[in-house]
């Protein structure tokens, strides 16, 4: 056996008695002493291995959390632009709606929608619902939230009080994913900039989330539903709401009494909720 096989079999053998908990070793021949020392000096990968086997550590080492994506700005941040006028954000909205059916970044989406799904209500709304991609109805009409889920959007909306056509209602994608799917990391990172210059032009005081692909496209976040909602968080100089989609709640209608508790949080903060 040469000199590196030795060193092998000798890292090896320490490795395996660690393994059977066996800490106390008896004294190394001198030829293993002396290619130890050798070790400790001249390879730094092998130096702590040995180092571990001599004397344990105290506690043991467990892998570092991994690292939680940011939730946006802590605080509000301003806008790039100056606030528009009505006729300047119409004229900007109408230019990027030209941009949007135009794109053909997402092959599948593009080959398959019937139309893009831009978005629609006043330009001067103090509030934007933003959902996650159109459904079947919605391709074939053009609007958001037409749908089933549209519907009980509409209830939850008379019920906080806020009627539908006060309210700016867009998706983060903006093309149809083929069987109603959630839309893709890749087909979400390709319609941002649209969402991002939706928001800029409008500006709005407020922003409701309704589901986690809206949550992550504007908090920029993977956290659930669940731990975010409740309270406001912030994009630009505009605070945002976190709830579940309409469409969970069909599913899922235990679920909408916690919706309900986040439209009165908005309330609470427009001073609107009755006592």
């Amino acid at each position: 056996m040469d000199s590196d096989q030795w060193k092998l079999a000798s890292l090896q053998y320490l490795e395996h008695l660690g393994k059977l908990g066996i800490r106390h070793l008896p004294k190394p021949s001198a030829k293993l002493q002396d290619m130890l020392v050798e070790w400790k000096s001249v390879d730094p990968v092998i130096k702590p291995a040995v180092a571990s086997k001599a004397k344990p550590p105290s506690t043991p080492v467990t892998s570092a959390p991994p690292a939680k994506i940011p939730m946006g700005p802590p605080v509000e941040s301003p806008w790039l632009t100056p606030a528009k006028n009505p006729q300047e954000r119409t004229a900007a909205l109408s230019e990027l709606k030209v941009k949007v059916e135009a794109c053909r970044l997402c092959h599948e989406l593009a080959c398959q929608r019937k139309q893009t799904v831009f978005g629609v209500g006043p330009v001067t709304t103090r509030f934007v619902m933003v959902g996650e991609a159109p459904g079947a109805e919605e391709d074939r009409i053009g609007d958001p939230f037409v749908g089933p889920a549209g519907q009980l959007l509409d209830k939850i909306l008379i019920a906080t009080g806020i009627p539908r056509d006060q309210v700016y209602i867009l998706n983060t994608i903006k093309c149809r994913p083929p069987g109603n799917r959630v839309p893709s990391d890749s087909e979400s990172e390709n319609c941002r900039p649209f969402l991002e210059a939706q928001l800029e032009i409008l500006q709005p005081d407020y922003i409701v989330c309704w589901g986690a692909v809206a949550v992550r496209a504007i908090l920029g976040t993977t956290e659930p539903i669940g731990r975010l909602r409740g309270r406001f968080h912030w994009y630009k100089k505009t605070k945002v709401l976190v709830t579940y989609h309409p469409s969970y709640l069909l599913r899922a209608p235990e679920a909408k009494k916690l919706t309900w508790e986040d439209m009165k949080t908005l309330m609470r903060e427009l001073g609107t909720l009755k006592p």
